[in-house]
């Protein structure tokens, strides 16, 4: 059996998010992302509109199922300080996630050296899948890894970067 495998964004990857038993983490490392279901959304908030949330229902949906469910979502976004429009647009959708359920922390990636450069997802501290970005941001899909030790070594940088990471609410006051 190989200790990794890709999969593409659609219904392989969602069901990822359905199928984990108890816990599912990602380390967020970029200051922008591409996705065409929040460009409408990114472009309100940045001109300063009123900004039409429909497009993420989907998603705070299944946090809510979840966390009802007793499972937890958790992430730690590392930041370039000041924020750039992205990440300000990030914080402000984190309000939502996080009072659907999701613990969202962030961290200056002044204070992030130690960890890894690229965004993860963990699901139950044993399922690891590293996510791919084209050029221009593109989610490309995960890298599903089994090996033990590289889940070993993603466990410790979550606890690594929740430990220094500020709660949103916190973050978001500065």
């Amino acid at each position: 059996m190989p200790l990794s495998h890709v999969i593409e964004p659609g219904p392989e990857f969602g069901r990822l998010f359905r199928s984990f038993e108890h816990t599912a983490y990602r380390l967020e490392t970029r200051d922008q992302y591409k996705s065409a279901n929040e460009s409408e959304a990114l472009r309100q908030f940045v001109a300063g509109e009123r900004v039409n949330m429909t497009w993420f229902e989907n998603w705070l949906t299944m946090i809510r199922q979840a966390t009802a469910a007793g499972k937890r979502f958790a992430r730690v976004r590392v930041v370039t300080v000041p924020l750039t429009d992205y990440s300000r647009f990030g914080l402000f959708c984190s309000g939502y996630t996080n009072d659907a359920g999701e613990d969202i922390r962030y961290l200056d990636r002044a204070q992030a050296r130690n960890l890894p450069d690229y965004d993860y997802w963990l699901f139950d501290s044993r399922l690891l899948v590293r996510m791919h970005f084209a050029d221009d941001e593109t989610f490309l899909g995960g890298e599903v890894i089994e090996d033990p030790a590289a889940v070993v070594q993603h466990n410790y940088w979550r606890d690594a970067a929740r430990h220094h990471a500020q709660r949103r609410e916190d973050f978001a006051a500065q």
